[in-house]
């Protein structure tokens, strides 16, 4: 959920690029990813407290706890969270966990959250790398629409079949 919840931050922040690269490296025990987009960033003031439960650029509500629940769960599994960000630039944020802690949240449905975006989003150029062990597996935007000859990214009818490639791709890496 995360994952979900940032990529999220960034399509209200007017992206039009997006990028999450996961790395599981079982023999350094690191799990870590990293979301970056080209959307209007956060002021230096903002940066300072965005981790602040409290803190929401929401008007429908007074908390903003996803990137400070963020925060700690990965400080609890030995990990770190970074976000550098510039107004009209964009923002990155990278979170580190101990790969192996008991305390990690475990991925979810990395496959489903990665087509929702992309299908919800089809005028988002949006890429994902994951890594796991040094295989990897990569899909973009660019190149899907490329491949489907015109054929909408957001075609419902193709939905089960990208699901199924993205799932098949990472079973090919030996990620769950």
């Amino acid at each position: 959920m995360h994952i979900m919840d940032i990529l999220q931050n960034s399509i209200r922040a007017g992206a039009t690029e997006i990028s999450l690269e996961i790395r599981e490296d079982t023999l350094l025990n690191l799990l870590r990813f990293n979301i970056s987009d080209n959307g209007c960033g956060m002021a230096p003031d903002v940066l300072k407290t965005v981790t602040d439960p409290f803190f929401t650029t929401r008007t429908t509500r007074k908390v903003g706890l996803g990137l400070s629940l963020l925060r700690q769960n990965a400080e609890r599994s030995n990990g770190s969270l970074k976000i550098d960000s510039e107004t009209g630039k964009g923002t990155v944020v990278e979170a580190r966990f101990e790969y192996n802690h008991i305390d990690r949240p475990v991925l979810g449905d990395i496959a489903g959250t990665v087509l929702l975006t992309l299908t919800a989003h089809p005028e988002i150029q949006f890429r994902y790398l994951h890594n796991r062990n040094g295989r990897s597996f990569e899909l973009s935007t660019i190149a899907l629409k490329d491949a489907l000859c015109g054929i909408p990214i957001n075609e419902p009818a193709l939905y089960p079949t990208l699901l199924q490639m993205v799932k098949e791709n990472l079973k090919d890496i030996d990620v769950n």
